[in-house]
């Protein structure tokens, strides 16, 4: 028997597994809270709906960069005292 759609197509277009069971999960969610089913999917699974839109590329997972500030340089104040 085999899983359709394949995990690594998955991976593929997420970019990790980890990319992929976020992105799965937040969909999952939208599913839950009544959002339109965006693949012709036979089945009551939400969980099954988001990784077949997921493969078929109905919904994308946008990644959030966290920019962090340098921290302030240190100085020496030893020769201060």
């Amino acid at each position: 028997m085999m899983i359709y759609p394949p995990i690594t197509e998955l991976v593929k277009k997420t970019g990790s597994r980890y990319a992929l069971v976020i992105e799965t999960a937040k969909r999952t969610r939208q599913l839950v809270e009544g959002a339109q089913k965006l693949s012709e999917v036979e089945t009551s699974k939400d969980v099954t709906v988001a990784v077949n839109e997921i493969y078929e590329n109905k919904i994308e997972a946008v990644a959030k960069v966290k920019t962090v500030e340098p921290a302030p340089a240190v100085t020496d104040n030893a020769s201060e005292l």
